[in-house]
């Protein structure tokens, strides 16, 4: 019986049918392909035991000048500084009231009510109480002095806490005259809440008085160091500084409270703090003098002076407002020049010095991006992701060919878009993209593209946050266990402290032997497998699965695996001197057409699989 070896194209294509593909692999999960050939992902593992509050959507990772490796950590509930494992809540306090706040208190009830006119709050806010005295009975001093967060907003004037402790009837205090509560910024959504009906989107959007919706309230950060200290912003909202010289403790403040502050924009969509020239920009602000934010306005403060927004004959401050487009979705900075992005064209931002500052150039219309955080700079080329499709700028900006497109953008969730982000995994030579599948409100997809190899693979993870190992020795992700993990760490999911296998596979196309016009049987394959990058068990193993079919696009046909099993395991049995793994398996399988897969399923194993060779026979054309 002759040997036939499977040579099929590295990477993934989904483009067309699955016999259409025959030389390819159309299926895989947590698979990766390096010089040609898939092999498992690497694994991920908690930074630490600690988690911080809310989903976190921007990570951003820098040196301070005394050597501490800092990670700006923003939430939709906080924002936190994360070193050495431990998350230090920064987040600015919004306003502080003394002596207006008032406590009331039900027997039997660990709900205390809240009277303070000032308050602003919204449902989830945080507020730190201090100087109250005790209520008169279990609820104490100890009890009310601490954070907590608002249950509910019964009026403007009032709102509602958890104590955790059940109030008596010798409660009947207020609290006293002399309570601090210190409210924390608003919070914001941790999904995107659309707007619907007229006025909400672009104008022009949806149909003529009925509109379309905007999705753009899910709370996103914007975060850029300047020197040893940090500059970060909600989009929408004000910008806040943080001052690494005052401790890891100490509280983000307003850029607007700090000494010798002019101008500085209440409002701004993105932040960020130029490499060289050392500018902070402010992309989509409010203009000098006006509280309305335009979405198209680009305002920088004065070179090495992030307090100074005044533009004057003696200084850098300045603006200019982009025309292509109806706001700035986002902006990323590249070797030579900043690339910005509207909902419908590429800019690029350069510094020219006095007295123009810094000039935008157009470079492409009718383009889209997915979300403010859905681009990545790789090797000095900027990839995006878009509505519909992938985009690369490399000095012309250019649609990328993508061999998943259709199978990433029919099965999506544009209304949760602002979730989509993108990171680079420079050591593998890739780009990820995470986004929402069609029937979910959460990140739980993953598409990968290997920009040396030029091709394209995807699988399912739920993350929220990306950046890549630029400072840290690992590419860092934030996940729905509330807390921060390394990837390329191991080969196992270690998100909680107990590590758990990662289960990957990888399928081919459906190929067949000669035209398909022909039963092929087959007895024997010739697994072609590496276990090498393994750890802890001798003997790892994946599970290999021959599925024939009776024709194409009929689906699996099980009965004709005639007398045996069409899967085996293969098994490495050996580590040393050299590594031994099952030379060869028997099965016995008929079909026209059939489909290979590799699964594994099991702590501390990793893979990597070769050129396969199948043992065949032809056999009749009726069955």
């Amino acid at each position: 019986m002759p040997l036939i070896k499977l040579q099929l194209k590295p990477g993934l294509n989904r483009e067309n049918t699955r016999y259409q593909q025959e030389t390819g692999w159309y299926e895989c999960d947590k698979i990766r392909f390096r010089a040609g050939t898939p092999e498992t992902i690497g694994g991920w593992q908690q930074i630490s035991a600690n988690t911080f509050l809310g989903i976190c959507r921007s990570l951003w990772n820098w040196i301070t000048l005394g050597g501490a490796n800092l990670i700006g950590v923003g939430t939709n509930l906080k924002f936190y500084i994360q070193n050495g494992g431990l998350y230090y809540d920064i987040t600015p306090i919004r306003v502080t009231t003394t002596g207006t706040a008032t406590f009331a208190a039900t027997s039997g009830s660990s709900t205390l009510t809240v009277t303070d006119a000032a308050n602003g709050c919204v449902i989830g806010d945080f507020v730190t109480f201090s100087g109250a005295v005790s209520l008169g009975g279990a609820i104490t001093a100890t009890v009310l002095n601490k954070e907590y967060q608002v249950v509910t907003k019964p009026t403007a004037n009032t709102y509602t806490i958890n104590v955790g402790v059940n109030a008596t009837g010798a409660d009947v205090g207020n609290g006293g005259a002399s309570v601090v509560a210190a409210y924390q910024v608003n919070v914001g959504p941790e999904i995107q809440i659309p707007l619907t009906g007229w006025g909400a989107g672009t104008w022009g959007s949806g149909t003529w008085g009925v509109g379309t919706s905007s999705a753009n309230s899910l709370r996103v950060w914007s975060q850029s160091n300047f020197g040893e200290d940090l500059i970060f912003a909600p989009r929408g909202g004000q910008i806040y500084y943080w001052d690494a010289g005052t401790g890891l403790s100490a509280r983000g403040v307003l850029l607007s409270s700090l000494a010798g502050a002019t101008d500085v924009p209440t409002k701004q969509n993105l932040v960020m703090v130029s490499d060289v020239s050392r500018f902070v920009l402010a992309f989509g602000a409010n203009d000098v003098g006006s509280a309305t934010q335009n979405p198209m306005l680009i305002r920088w403060s004065d070179q090495e002076d992030p307090t100074n927004w005044t533009a004057a004959p003696t200084n850098q401050a300045g603006g200019l407002i982009l025309s292509h487009g109806s706001e700035i979705v986002t902006a990323v900075q590249t070797r030579q020049e900043i690339v910005v992005f509207t909902d419908m064209s590429v800019y690029s931002l350069q510094y020219l010095g006095p007295p123009a500052v810094w000039g935008a150039t157009l470079l492409a219309d009718g383009i889209s991006v997915i979300g403010p955080n859905a681009v990545a700079v790789a090797s000095g080329v900027t990839y995006w992701m878009g509505l519909d499709k992938f985009y690369k700028y490399d000095g012309n900006v250019t649609t990328l060919r993508c061999d998943l497109r259709q199978y990433v953008f029919s099965d999506i969730n544009l209304s949760q878009n602002y979730q989509a982000f993108g990171g680079i995994n420079e050591a593998f030579n890739e780009v990820w993209w995470f986004y929402c599948s069609a029937n979910s409100t959460a990140v739980d997809r993953y598409v990968i593209y290997n920009y040396l190899e030029d091709i394209w693979y995807y699988g399912t993870m739920d993350r929220t946050a990306w950046i890549g190992a630029d400072v840290s020795n690992y590419p860092v992700a934030a996940t729905y266990s509330y807390n921060l993990v390394n990837h390329e760490v191991g080969v196992d999911d270690a998100v909680t402290a107990t590590p758990e296998p990662i289960n990957a596979y990888i399928e081919t196309a459906e190929w067949d032997v000669g035209d398909g016009d022909h039963f092929t049987f087959i007895r024997r394959v010739l697994p072609d497998v590496t276990f090498r990058a393994s750890t802890g068990a001798l003997t790892p193993q994946l599970t290999m699965t021959i599925k024939p079919m009776k024709n194409s696009g009929s689906g699996f046909n099980s009965p004709l695996s005639q007398g045996g099993d069409a899967s085996a395991d293969v098994v490495r049995i050996a580590q040393a001197p050299i590594e031994e793994f099952t030379g060869q398996v028997f099965i016995r399988v008929r079909g026209r057409q059939f489909i290979l897969r590799y699964e594994s399923d099991q702590l501390g194993t990793a893979w990597q699989a070769g050129a396969t060779r199948v043992d065949v026979k032809q056999d009749g054309r009726r069955g």
